[in-house]
């Protein structure tokens, strides 16, 4: 097994003053060293992980890390910064600098290694010692272990001492149960089980681990959990396999409060334990389905409440997309086969015709319309759902069916899942009996939160909802001029800027909603938002093919794939080129996409299906104009990206043109 870090990859003096110049500087030590085969491609990867939580940890570690396909070997590479680097630790800049790199598929051992480090960096004298060294030589055998530090430093958290010690004079300690994980599986996840363990040690509480890493994780024994007092899960992926701690107290936080403040989350856990207060505990074992990169990262209890907000109502959205994904195309492709007036029809359950297309054409639009009824019970159902987990499902789905009812449309399933969810969460909160606790999920909790939120949607908000809504459907149908002009800027904005993120989906979420009740000026919102999406990857995908120098061999590999995403509406094709490169490419796109969104509206077209690109033409009113919209903007966020990337490199390419040969991915680092 080749070693993880070697001398030529210490740096000791790294003159780095960012986070991504430092990451640059470590990654081209690995390049040197065959550790890693496309830097470009590498650094993307690094900047998508660190976009979805800084890396600083307090006392003064970064950790950058990532699982990439450009990684040839499981890597270490270590620098140390005498000015200090923000990672975005709460106490101030990292003076040591740890890039871990690990191949996509890495194996358990080589994983064992990394975990390894990660615990080792909880000790105080590990660090020390990597502050004083001088030699590259030296500081890679300790980091490698070769060297010992504390007894503490890269072990599996011990409590059988503790717990021998406790029954030998009579007591019982208290019993904790915890999961760490991170969205890696290689620093944080074990550096927070450290953490644990050792304020666990310090506080005479027994504290066993369960580390839900990369690798894979190791079940936690069923009679530990079941006589565990509490439950700590720090983590920023779900837990899985949740509903092993059913009827327990859980303290739920992010990953990096179990490596900051552990005694912190003890103490809590043993509030929770004396006031009896029970988590309601999904029996999925994955999560939300928000992809969210916030989820676990705030934690419920702990996260600012606009990042909890965003975090619920992407909940909804991602549950409801398939919902539209296969009802709107079955209803576009009814109406490519037998019109508009299709919708018309007469049920299929009493009048089909096997050899006649209006039959075939009515039967799709009818099965696409069953699925177009379950978006705003579905969308208010799993809204409460992220907020509250499956005892806040019934409820939800109906205040969700009740908004429908009273024609409060999408934005009354917003608030019932909103109200679903705050309901279920405070009914969680009341004490009650231990032989009470096993029918609360299934039985009780259902019964009083549909009943609450029922009355509240049809008697309390439900009628001003729909008041609004109805205000706002007749505001998209009197759009006209430069209120739609504004509108498709404002939209192509929110496409563009995140990809696929909350903005788009706010975007996009708004879009749907207006097709289950479309109006002209639905439809054209629904044309301007699939346009703008469009724009991002169709640019990247030109702009890779005219000016190919400007790239390297990755991102002109992932343009090709961008055209058929771009040309599919799938906006996520461009992320990679956002990742390796935001200042440059985000605003451009978000250009290009503000001037789609500007000129659908203002040609006025209009569009019934909610997802397809341009396989959906044929259902697009004024298909001409709209293609040139989509073709405008793409070239304007081609032409800028361009632009932008073509001033970066021309100095350095100036300056080094002479002495420079080669591939055009070497060129690339260069002018980096």
């Amino acid at each position: 097994m080749s070693e993880l870090i070697t001398a030529e990859l210490v740096d000791l003096d790294l003159s780095a003053t960012t986070k991504d110049a430092a990451a640059r500087s470590l990654a081209e030590r690995m390049v040197a060293a065959h550790r890693v085969t496309d830097l470009d491609g590498f650094l993307a990867d690094v900047a998508a992980r660190e976009a979805q939580m800084p890396t600083g940890l307090d006392g003064g570690i970064g950790i950058p890390h990532c699982r990439s396909e450009h990684v040839y070997a499981p890597t270490l590479a270590f620098g140390r910064s005498a000015a200090g680097i923000d990672f975005g630790a709460a106490d101030g800049p990292a003076d040591l600098i740890f890039l871990i790199a690990a191949p996509a598929g890495a194996d358990d051992d080589h994983l064992t290694i990394l975990s390894g480090l990660a615990r080792r960096l909880m000790d105080p004298e590990f660090t020390a010692a990597l502050r004083a060294g001088t030699d590259p030589a030296a500081v890679a055998a300790l980091i490698r272990g070769e060297e010992p530090t504390s007894e503490a430093g890269g072990t599996e958290p011990e409590t059988e001492t503790e717990t021998e010690t406790a029954e030998a004079d009579g007591s019982v300690p208290f019993r904790i149960v915890a999961v760490t994980s991170c969205p890696t599986g290689i620093a944080h996840t074990y550096m927070a089980a450290e953490s644990l363990a050792a304020a666990g040690r310090a506080e005479g509480v027994e504290v066993t681990v369960e580390t839900q890493g990369s690798g894979g994780f190791k079940k936690l024994d069923a009679g530990v959990i079941a006589a565990a007092d509490a439950v700590i899960w720090a983590h920023d992926v779900e837990v899985r396999e949740k509903t092993r701690f059913r009827g327990k107290p859980v303290v739920d936080v992010g990953v990096k409060a179990g490596i900051n403040r552990p005694a912190e989350l003890i103490a809590e856990a043993r509030r929770k334990a004396e006031r009896g207060e029970i988590a309601a505990v999904s029996e999925a074992d994955g999560g939300s389905g928000s992809g969210d990169g916030d989820v676990g990262g705030s934690g419920p209890d702990h996260a600012h409440f606009g990042v909890r907000l965003r975090t619920y109502l992407m909940s909804g959205v991602s549950y409801m997309v398939p919902f539209v994904a296969a009802g709107g195309l079955l209803i576009a492709l009814s109406f490519a086969i037998g019109g508009y007036e299709i919708a018309s029809a007469k049920s299929v359950a009493d009048h089909f015709v096997w050899g006649e297309a209006d039959s075939w054409a009515a039967l799709l639009n009818q099965i696409g319309s069953a699925a177009f009824a379950f978006l705003v019970p579905v969308l208010a159902g799993y809204i409460a759902y992220g907020m509250a987990d499956r005892p806040a499902l019934v409820p939800g789905f109906v205040g969700g069916s009740i908004a429908l009812t009273v024609n409060a449309g999408f934005l009354g399933g917003l608030v019932a899942g909103l109200l679903a969810g705050a309901v279920v969460m405070a009914i969680q909160r009341v004490p009650v009996h231990a032989t009470l606790r096993g029918i609360m999920p299934v039985l009780v909790i259902p019964l009083i939160a549909s009943a609450v939120v029922g009355f509240l949607m049809f008697i309390v908000v439900g009628k001003p909802i729909a008041s609004l809504q109805n205000a706002l459907t007749d505001w998209l149908n009197g759009l006209s001029g430069s209120n739609a002009v504004i509108l498709g800027v404002v939209l192509g904005l929110m496409m563009c800027f995140d990809m696929g993120g909350p903005l788009n989906k706010v975007a996009y979420a708004f879009a749907v909603g207006g097709l289950a009740d479309p109006t002209d000026g639905s439809l054209k919102v629904m044309a301007a938002v699939m346009a703008a999406g469009m724009v991002p990857p169709l640019a990247m995908a030109l702009a890779t093919t005219v000016r190919k120098k400007l790239f390297t061999k990755t991102e002109r590999e992932n343009g090709r794939a961008a055209w058929v995403l771009g040309a599919s509406f799938i906006t996520e094709g461009a992320i990679p080129f956002a990742a390796a490169d935001p200042l440059r490419v985000i605003p451009s796109v978000m250009a290009g996409g503000a001037v789609t969104g500007a000129l659908s509206m203002a040609f006025g077209a209009t569009l019934r299906a909610p997802h397809g690109g341009v396989f959906v033409v044929p259902l697009i009113g004024e298909p001409f104009l709209y293609l040139l919209a989509i073709a405008a903007g793409t070239l304007v966020a081609t032409a800028l990206v361009v632009l932008l990337k073509g001033a970066r490199r021309a100095a350095p390419d100036a300056a080094g043109e002479a002495g420079a040969t080669g591939s055009d991915d070497s060129r690339v680092t260069v002018a980096a």
